[in-house]
């Protein structure tokens, strides 16, 4: 009988399912927008009708208003000097703006851009977006981090995976509709991820994108996505690209 049961088990477990890799998908291109090719993008998203945009690099970084269908830059705050800024977020009037290594996340009046403050965190920031309630953190790593947008206090973490594997490199985001679309740095996909399991539900192949802006320096990849819940059109571009694209999702 006991051998009879340690068989079963040693069935029950060769017969389970193993998780299958997402599915791959290739948005189309609807139209593109000037880009400034000299923006070093690290965030991006919609806010209205024009673009917040966080830039990066250690005296260059910023946080801009920039006008979808121009490319002109509306308004600008920069970081100090020895901040590399990171990925930006909207939510309740304040732009949230991380930066790479100095621990603190920068506060600012959404309408003005004038800063209203910095809260400190631990590790590295990449990308951030906002649930509408909560704000949701990327390191670098396989984690989304949730935060608390008064405090920055940490509410919880989840893993990415894709077919049971960690999904490393997660960089810019956007929240939509329950699903949280991240830059993997280095890549031309883009990772849609179940914002509760942490668990890829598809890739958006971009590669044909990418291969319109050939790379000068190996640090000019795809990188920002911004979501227009008019047309639930995905905005894309990368690190000093010269263009924006919009895109449908099959």
């Amino acid at each position: 009988m006991v051998l009879l049961s340690a068989a079963l088990a040693v069935f029950s477990v060769s017969a389970a399912p193993s998780p299958s890799r997402a599915p791959i998908l290739k948005p189309s291109v609807v139209r593109t927008y000037p880009h400034d090719p000299r923006a070093f993008t690290e965030g991006l998203v919609l806010d209205g009708s024009t673009l917040l945009e966080g830039t990066g690099l250690n005296g260059q970084s910023e946080v801009r208003r920039v006008a979808l269908e121009t490319g002109a830059v509306l308004a600008r705050a920069a970081v100090p000097r020895e901040v590399f800024g990171e990925g930006v977020t909207v939510l309740n009037g304040r732009v949230y703006q991380l930066s790479w290594r100095n621990g603190q996340a920068f506060v600012y009046d959404a309408r003005t851009l004038k800063r209203m403050g910095t809260l400190p965190y631990e590790g590295e920031g990449w990308g951030l977006t906002t649930d509408g309630t909560r704000l949701i953190q990327s390191d670098g790593s396989d984690q989304l981090t949730f935060r608390d947008p008064q405090t920055f206090r940490v509410l919880g973490r989840v893993r990415v995976t894709d077919a049971g594997q960690g999904v490393v490199n997660l960089n810019e985001l956007e929240f939509v509709n329950g699903q949280v679309y991240a830059n993997v740095w280095m890549t031309d996909r883009i990772a849609r991820i179940d914002a509760k399991t942490g668990r890829v539900t598809a890739w958006l192949d971009l590669s044909a994108v990418a291969r319109q802006h050939p790379r000068v320096d190996p640090d000019d990849v795809l990188n920002g996505i911004a979501y227009d819940a008019k047309t639930g059109h995905l905005l894309v571009t990368g690190k000093r690209w010269n263009r924006l694209y919009e895109l449908k999702l099959p």
